[in-house]
C-alpha cells in the first residue's frame, strides 16, 4: 500500500471504546499509538491524518480516557491508545486504563506501535516499562520522538542518539512543523504491507 492509495479526505473517528469488549475487530490493519500522558500524540495523529481537530488535543495531560479508533479510508485504523503515567488518576481509573492497555495488546498485536516519546526529555521510567512491554510481546515498533522543534540542532541529535540505543527506528517529529510525517508514514505502510 502507498500513501496515494489512501483518500485522506475519508477518515473519521470510527469507535471510542471504553471496554475491551468494544474494541475494533473486523480484521483491518491497526498501527497504535501509545506514550505518556501529554507526549503530543493527538497532536501527532491530527498531523499524520492532514487533520487539525479530529483526534482531541488538550493541554491539560489525562484527557484520552478511551481506546479510540480512527478509519483510514477504510483501509487500516489509527488507534489512539489512552497517556499512561499521569499521577492524579484515581488508582480506580489508572486500574481500569491498565486494563483497557492490556486488553488491547492481549487480544492482537497492531500491525506497529508508534511509541512516543517527548525528544526534550527522553525516556521516563514509564516509557522504558511501556518499551520494555513491546518488546516481550514481540510487538513491531518505532519510536516517535515529539516536539523536536523545541531542541537546537545539537540538543536533538543526542536526543535521538540515546533513543536510537534501543535498536527501534526513531522518527524525529513535530507536530507544529510537520517534521517526520513522511517518514512515519513510511514506516506505518511498511508494517501495513507485510
Amino acid at each position: 500500500m502507498n500513501r496515494s492509495d489512501i483518500n485522506m479526505n475519508n477518515i473519521e473517528l470510527f469507535r471510542v471504546a471504553g471496554e475491551p469488549s468494544q474494541f475494533v475487530r473486523d480484521g483491518r490493519p491497526q498501527v497504535a499509538f501509545s506514550g505518556r500522558s501529554n507526549v503530543g500524540k493527538s497532536s501527532l495523529i491530527n498531523t499524520m491524518m492532514g487533520r487539525r481537530a479530529l483526534a482531541r488535543v488538550s493541554s491539560t495531560p489525562g484527557k484520552t480516557i478511551t481506546v479510540n479508533f480512527y478509519s483510514i479510508d477504510k483501509k487500516l485504523y489509527f488507534v489512539d491508545l489512552p497517556g499512561y503515567g499521569y499521577a492524579k488518576r484515581s488508582p480506580s481509573e489508572r486500574a481500569r486504563l491498565s486494563r483497557i492497555g492490556d486488553g488491547y495488546y492481549g487480544e492482537r498485536l497492531p500491525c506497529l506501535t508508534v511509541q512516543l516519546i517527548d525528544s526534550r526529555i527522553g525516556p521516563t521510567k514509564d516509557d522504558m516499562i511501556m518499551l520494555e512491554f513491546l518488546s516481550d510481546t514481540a510487538s513491531p515498533c518505532c519510536i516517535a520522538a515529539t516536539k523536536c522543534d523545541k531542541l537546537g540542532t545539537k540538543a536533538l541529535a543526542e536526543s535521538i542518539a540515546s533513543l536510537e540505543r534501543f535498536g527501534i527506528p526513531v522518527v524525529a517529529f513535530s507536530s507544529l512543523k510537520g517534521t517526520g510525517r513522511d517518514e512515519l508514514w513510511n514506516h506505518i505502510l511498511t508494517a501495513v504491507s507485510q
